[in-house]
């Protein structure tokens, strides 16, 4: 299992590079640099976003993130996808991918599904008060497919 995460990790590298996603890369790598804070709502105990001074520098601006569609049985939208860093079996949701590894993206236009590596373009959002979305959303994005 580890052996696959290399070569996912590998071969990401190689088409973040050969897109001209290397800064998009890296974009993944500032938004990794988090920290949390313990908080309570009417739940309990939660968890709340610390983001590093880069991450916030980045807010506002447009980004451009490689990643993979996560396709939520019953709940895709072809204007309103789920973005990760890591293939499927190692997302946020489904492996041991982190909630700093997942963009939510409202898109300007419909995307069809693909289980290929895309690359989204959008402005971004941190979130650190709405618990019902992620930390990371992309607005007035673009999704180019290679």
């Amino acid at each position: 299992m580890r052996y696959i995460a290399v070569i996912s990790l590998i071969l990401f590298s190689y088409y973040a590079n050969s897109q001209g996603g290397d800064n998009a890369f890296r974009t993944w790598k500032i938004l990794a640099e988090i920290d949390y804070k313990k908080a309570t709502d009417e739940y309990g105990e939660i968890y709340v976003p610390k983001f590093s001074e880069a991450t916030k520098k980045l807010e506002g601006t447009k980004i451009t993130l490689p990643g993979y569609i996560i396709p939520f049985e019953g709940m895709f939208k072809p204007d309103h996808i789920i973005l990760s860093s890591l293939p499927i079996a190692s997302c946020f949701f489904c492996g041991t991918g982190g909630p700093e590894t997942v963009a939510e993206a409202h898109l300007k236009e419909n995307v069809k599904y693909t289980a290929k590596l895309v690359l989204v373009t959008g402005t971004l959002e941190l979130n650190d008060t709405d618990t019902n979305q992620l930390m990371y959303i992309l607005r007035d994005a673009k999704i180019e497919t290679n």
